[in-house]
């Protein structure tokens, strides 16, 4: 793994928790919807005692645990690579890496934090990541 892989997944896993909280959403508005009767005739003999809202609510409850578990999931993965990290001497790469790969922060933004160039914060960023070692 190199080290922008190692340090993007901050990234990765919060663009999922993102897609995961827009699929429960939509999931909430499914639940709230009315459904139409079904007026066809009945040909198995097994019918359901549960009303038609509870597998929705059932896959709302699921949803919520997953995106809930991906959330300690990437606390603790910025807590180790925010770890990581510290370690670089350099005071500008340290931050570059930690304004970009946790904050997620855009390179001009990164530059006008530093009072420095964007150019030189993304030739900065590029010596800091040659620099950073990534933990096995």
């Amino acid at each position: 793994m190199t080290a922008h892989e190692y340090l993007s997944q901050v990234y990765v896993l919060d663009r999922k928790i993102k897609y995961d909280l827009r699929e429960l959403e939509n999931l909430r508005e499914m639940s709230c919807s009315i459904s139409s009767p079904n007026l066809g005739e009945r040909v198995s003999g097994g019918s359901s005692q549960e009303a038609p809202f509870v597998k929705a609510l059932e896959r709302i409850w699921e949803k919520e645990d997953k995106i809930n578990e991906e959330i300690k999931r990437l606390e603790a993965l910025k807590e180790e690579i925010i770890g990581e990290i510290n370690k670089v001497v350099d005071d500008d790469e340290r931050f570059i890496l930690l304004y970009r790969y946790v904050q997620k922060m855009k390179w001009s933004d990164i530059g006008l934090e530093l009072c420095l160039s964007e150019k030189t914060v993304r030739r900065k960023n590029k010596t800091a990541l040659g620099k950073f070692i990534v933990p096995t």
